[in-house]
């Protein structure tokens, strides 16, 4: 049984790996919609993030946010997966993808070339972390969401695979897009299941 305050903190960091994803894209959505020009297949979601006025804002501000918020997530899933080296390993490389999250919104397309490589280091160590967090549920025993970590961390490298060898799009939107939505869609589940495991914890 986890101790009382890793309950709790089990508990609250679920609750952020739910309302961060849904934020996040709430904020993107609404940059989206309030700058008409943009194209999904033209444009990377970061040129909303130098649109004077409202689109800027709403959409550096979400990332920033949906960054912080994701770092408290991280600090569940290291108690979740506390047991295990990988684990613990896998969620470090996370923890670094959520600074670089939020690092996108801090430093927009006009800061040259620091935008840049947080973007790609965001991209680039989601599914990589990810794939190390495979290694941290598998050791655990916990197969089921060793499964569905590894399909999630599939479905997040595979547009940006497919886009480099097939270039499908002008733009990196879709690619972007895709990627982030299946980081979002783990992050729910998983915060899920933190709240979940805190919950039994408390009723044992």
């Amino acid at each position: 049984m986890l101790n009382p305050k890793y309950a709790v903190l089990l508990k609250i960091s679920g609750v952020y790996g739910v309302l961060a994803p849904v934020l996040a894209f709430t904020f993107i959505l609404a940059a989206v919609s309030s700058y008409p020009p943009f194209s999904w297949t033209n444009n990377a979601l970061s040129d909303l993030g130098v649109v004077p006025g409202v689109t800027a804002g709403v959409f550096n501000s979400g990332l920033i946010i949906c960054g912080v918020l994701c770092l408290m997530f991280a600090m569940g899933l290291y108690v979740l997966l506390t047991e295990s080296v990988v684990g613990r390993v896998g969620v470090f490389v996370f923890g670094l993808a959520c600074v670089a999250l939020a690092a996108i919104g801090t430093f927009p397309e006009n800061v040259s070339p620091t935008h840049y490589l947080v973007s790609v280091a965001f991209f680039v160590l989601l599914p990589i972390s990810l794939l190390i967090i495979v290694g941290g549920f598998w050791r655990t025993g916990q197969v089921q969401m060793a499964a569905f970590t590894l399909a999630v961390a599939v479905v997040a490298a595979l547009p940006w695979i497919l886009y480099f060898s097939v270039h499908y799009v002008p733009g990196v939107a879709i690619p972007e897009a895709v990627s982030g939505l299946a980081g979002a869609v783990w992050a729910v589940a998983l915060g899920y299941k933190m709240m979940s495991v805190a919950s039994q914890s408390k009723t044992a």
